[in-house]
């Protein structure tokens, strides 16, 4: 037993040793005023939220399900950003009709040959958050999107079929109020914290 707690000392020795290591490679802008020398360095934006209390476990447990959740449904929104931004040039270059449904199709199929299993695992929960989350990525809505690219008519189509369970495709992103935990969430999220 002493060797164990012996070598689990040496090794925590030495990373802490490791970690005290100074970075000389950068650079920095400086001047010298009254002996003093002062460096400007740019700092990493650090985001200030305010802290979460619980009055239970049992709203912690909901909070802690909830980052599971974006945490899951976060990278599509991102492919979606990705898929808009290479297609939609794309799709405004073509001439007719025809032409540009031909692009969706090949494009949906791909996507449903990609993601299918996945979402069908998915709550409507999970798809809530989705077009939220791709309403923040791309600044358009769930049905504008579908309204540019597949028409009027299977825009209203959709958005009934998610009226049935509760969803709204029109529904806007607001990171200010109604989203705002999940606005810190994904900030989270993408500086590397969750």
């Amino acid at each position: 037993m002493k060797r164990i707690v012996f070598i689990a000392f040496l090794l925590l020795g030495a990373w802490l040793a490791e970690a005290q290591v100074n970075d000389t490679s950068d650079v920095y802008m400086g001047y010298v005023q009254d002996g003093d020398t002062i460096i400007f360095k740019n700092l990493k934006e650090i985001p200030v939220f305010p802290g979460r209390e619980f009055k239970n476990n049992r709203q912690y447990r909901r909070y802690t399900r909830y980052i599971r959740k974006v945490k899951k449904v976060y990278p599509l929104a991102v492919e979606a950003r990705e898929l808009l931004k290479e297609y939609e040039p794309e799709y405004n270059a073509l001439e007719t009709r025809k032409e540009q449904r031909r692009l969706m199709k090949q494009l949906e199929k791909e996507l449903l040959d990609k993601h299918k299993d996945e979402l069908k695992k998915w709550s409507i929960s999970d798809g809530r958050i989705l077009l939220k989350l791709i309403n923040r990525e791309t600044e358009r809505t769930a049905y504008s999107l579908i309204k540019d690219f597949r028409g009027g008519f299977s825009a209203t189509f959709w958005q009934g079929i998610a009226k049935l369970f509760r969803n709204d495709l029109k529904a806007g992103y607001d990171p200010d109020e109604e989203d705002q935990v999940l606005e810190e969430i994904v900030t989270l999220i993408e500086l590397g914290y969750y």
